[in-house]
């Protein structure tokens, strides 16, 4: 499998683990670890900034698909199939369909940004 048809697998696999996410046949364990990788893929801000050279890019290519791939291994494989059927018409048209997905995200940067300014 080449780097393109990862990324594009990673594309929809994202979406699919929020929704995994949201399913209770979905381990708490893997909850936990398919927030943290939604989060991170959603965040503005990186573990290393992308700025540096090389490393900045590193933790992108390197750490979100390991938490999604992880994330996976945690799902059982009739939810995520499930799940990644769901995810595949999201991404329709090159655009997310469903906007909603980075409102936890942006409601999380909000609260942060409050309570650092208070």
């Amino acid at each position: 499998m080449d780097l393109k048809s990862r990324a594009k697998k990673l594309k929809t696999d994202i979406p699919a683990v929020y929704l995994a996410m949201k399913k209770k046949e979905t381990p708490w364990i893997a909850k936990v670890i398919a927030a943290l990788a939604v989060a991170y893929a959603l965040s503005p801000i990186d573990l290393i900034p992308d700025f540096i050279p090389i490393i900045g890019y590193l933790d992108d290519i390197i750490l979100l698909p390991a938490l999604v791939a992880l994330t996976i291994k945690l799902i059982p494989a009739e939810v995520f199939s499930t799940c990644r059927a769901e995810a595949a018409s999201i991404w329709q048209d090159k655009k997310p369909k469903k906007w909603l997905f980075a409102l936890p995200i942006i409601i999380f940067w909000v609260l942060l940004i409050f309570f650092l300014v208070k």
